[in-house]
């Protein structure tokens, strides 16, 4: 069974060690590590991928608590191969309704095999969807918006979330959060096609080179990259010349992003694609 280990904390020397002894120790074969040192911030970040016994999940969940709280690392442990449940997703949002709707839809009618545990936000403009579909509802924000990234983990910890989906969510994750839910966890939908149109205004940028064609791009979010080879879905759709870029707009945050972030959330979870060393490749 595959496990996915991820380790933040203060960096300091010899904090990979203890972490690759105690899956060793257990049996278990290592498969992909990856390890950072953020000198800015003084933080050590580390991903380790295995294959071990089931049976030795318990042993080293305590293993790493152990290892936790000798170094300092925030420690979480995690298989992909989810068995007896279905997948746990945490949908986050902002201001636009049309994504987070259209994957609580999508669960409620079980085009996607998950369970829409909890809404997450750092506005209020979306809690009433989270009323309509009887989901959770948090808002990590202060004042003028900016997210208590601490209380967004703390929140997908407690409800023991598989999936952390960025639907049309405006903030930007640190580092740091993104590599205690490294590994494939955290999906993300781009209103623009990638590589071609990153940043804020994807719309406007592809307007502006009299584009015809405009799309959406269902990524992984990983650690220190740029979405690249971490595409998991892109969906477009074509407009004739002379179309208003305000209904070109329209067009793709009302129909295409919707459409484009359900697909990509539907294979993650039903297992088609995974993410191994920030590349995107299929299972069968």
């Amino acid at each position: 069974m595959q496990f996915i280990i991820t380790a933040v904390g203060p960096d300091n020397c010899g904090l990979a060690d203890p972490i690759v002894h105690c899956v060793t120790e257990l049996g278990a074969n290592i498969a992909e590590i990856q390890m950072f040192d953020h000198d800015e911030q003084s933080l050590f970040s580390m991903l380790t991928r295995v294959e071990m016994d089931p049976a030795n999940g318990e042993p080293l969940n305590r293993a790493l608590a152990e290892i936790g709280e000798r170094t300092g690392l925030s420690l979480r442990t995690w298989s992909p191969q989810i068995v007896g449940r279905r997948p746990r997703l945490a949908i986050c949002a902002t201001y636009r309704p049309e994504t987070p709707r259209a994957v609580l839809q999508a669960v409620r009618d079980q085009q996607i095999a998950a369970d829409a545990s909890v809404m997450i936000s750092n506005r209020d403009a979306c809690r009433s969807l989270a009323d309509e579909f009887q989901v959770p509802w948090f808002n990590v924000g202060d004042s003028t918006g900016k997210a208590d990234e601490d209380r967004l983990i703390e929140i997908c910890d407690q409800y023991q979330i598989d999936f952390i989906i960025l639907a049309r969510y405006m903030r930007i994750l640190s580092p740091a959060t993104v590599w205690k839910y490294a590994g494939g966890r955290i999906i993300n939908l781009h209103h623009g096609l990638l590589p071609s149109f990153p940043g804020m205004r994807p719309y406007h940028d592809a307007f502006a080179v009299r584009m015809l064609t405009y799309g959406a791009t269902c990524h992984f979010i990983v650690p220190e990259l740029d979405a690249g080879n971490q595409i998991i879905n892109q969906s477009t759709f074509s407009v004739s010349p002379g179309t208003k870029r305000e209904a070109i707009i329209l067009q793709g945050q009302e129909v295409n992003e919707p459409r484009c972030l359900v697909e990509g959330v539907r294979r993650v979870v039903d297992g088609e694609v995974q993410l191994h060393f920030n590349r995107v490749i299929p299972t069968a």
